[in-house]
């Protein structure tokens, strides 16, 4: 009985059909897998963000070096300006609770201190470079990734797996790549006068940067991309006109208006707009966090561009430093995202893909 029973089993393994074999996935397969529509969509948009950030530091190198325009304030005043006309206009002919004076009635204090916030956050990095170098300034800046996972995972109940924090690393290290070759090729650093003021000037706007950053994140989820633009452009534009009276006139005054100088402003303003107009779609899309690592290639297309324009010095670390920035944006997007559940607070978003509605919810974090 024994060698019957035996061959009966060796019979039934024999006979199991081949479709039941489950085939290891090949490479291009895995990789088709991670390199998805969503996920290439999200690097592309990540990368428009920050070209539109290397238009708006080419423009402003011009009009500082060769114009002698130092005028942060009148150029973010205008951008405001533009804002206002543009998101503050569309509010005021909405009807009902949409409606611009509705809004105003039920949370204009938030937005008044979001847009000093944002203000501010520019101004103290502008304001930096007078006193620190560029590595200095570059490095700091990137203060403003660790405040944003901070704030997304306890306002906003983010929660992030290895992967992240390894894609996050791999971009920092991208960063400290493009520094060390700054280093190595002899890069105009600045004066470096008064580096420690310099380097706290960059924290506190990286940190305000991070604020601004997931306060956008909450709204354009909850509320709308239009209101959180009008707001900006309404507050904005009155607090840095008269930031612009009290501290810039002088400055504006000894401008050489001519039509080269107008084109500048034309561009820069352009640029900026831009980048505020867009950034809420990305943030919606993605988050805080995965746009703020996507911009850290902004100076490297400026100093690409610096390569034609003002004959910087290449290094093959350049391209390597963009290589590992890529990488880690991949790494960082190919996982997704959870939310902690409290429905008070936030409605579930995945990092990539998935649609949010604008219905505002009721929480210890909402705007109502």
């Amino acid at each position: 009985m024994m060698p019957e029973h035996q061959n009966h089993v060796v019979t039934t393994i024999e006979t199991i059909p081949p479709e039941t074999v489950t085939a290891s996935p090949s490479l291009f397969q895995r990789m088709k897998k991670v390199f998805n529509r969503e996920l290439l969509l999200t690097l592309a948009l990540g990368q428009v963000l920050s070209l539109l950030i290397c238009g708006i530091g080419l423009t402003s190198k011009y009009l500082a070096d060769d114009y002698h325009a130092n005028t942060p304030v009148f150029q973010s005043f205008l951008n405001y300006i533009l804002l206002f006309l543009v998101y503050t206009t569309t509010l005021a002919v909405r009807q009902g609770e949409e409606n611009l004076l509705a809004i105003l009635k039920r949370r204009w204090w938030k937005y008044m201190i979001l847009g000093l916030i944002d203000i501010e956050a520019n101004y103290l990095v502008i304001k930096a470079y007078q006193y620190t170098t560029l590595t200095s300034v570059q490095l700091l800046d990137c203060f403003v990734i660790p405040v944003v996972l901070l704030l997304s995972w306890f306002f906003l109940l983010v929660r992030y797996k290895v992967l992240h924090f390894v894609g996050v690393g791999v971009c920092l290290l991208g960063m400290g790549c493009m520094v060390g070759a700054d280093v190595l090729v002899g890069r105009q650093q600045g004066l470096g006068d008064h580096k420690l003021l310099g380097d706290l000037l960059v924290l506190a706007g990286a940190t305000l940067y991070g604020i601004s950053n997931v306060c956008e994140e909450f709204i354009v989820k909850n509320l709308s991309r239009v209101e959180f633009l009008g707001m900006m452009g309404l507050f904005g534009s009155f607090f840095s006109g008269i930031q612009l009276a009290i501290m810039e006139h002088k400055e504006l005054l000894k401008v050489q208006w001519d039509w080269q100088i107008g084109l500048l402003y034309i561009g820069f303003s352009a640029c900026m707009f831009g980048l505020y107009s867009f950034m809420p779609v990305v943030i919606k899309r993605t988050s805080a966090t995965a746009v703020n690592l996507s911009l850290l290639t902004a100076d490297l297309y400026s100093l690409f561009c610096g390569l034609f324009l003002f004959q910087y010095k290449f290094s093959g670390l350049y391209l390597l430093s963009f290589i590992i920035i890529i990488l880690g944006l991949v790494l960082y997007s190919s996982s997704s995202t959870y939310v902690a559940q409290d429905p008070r607070v936030y409605k579930q978003f995945r990092n990539v893909g998935n649609t949010i509605t604008d219905t505002p919810t009721v929480g210890p974090w909402s705007l109502q």
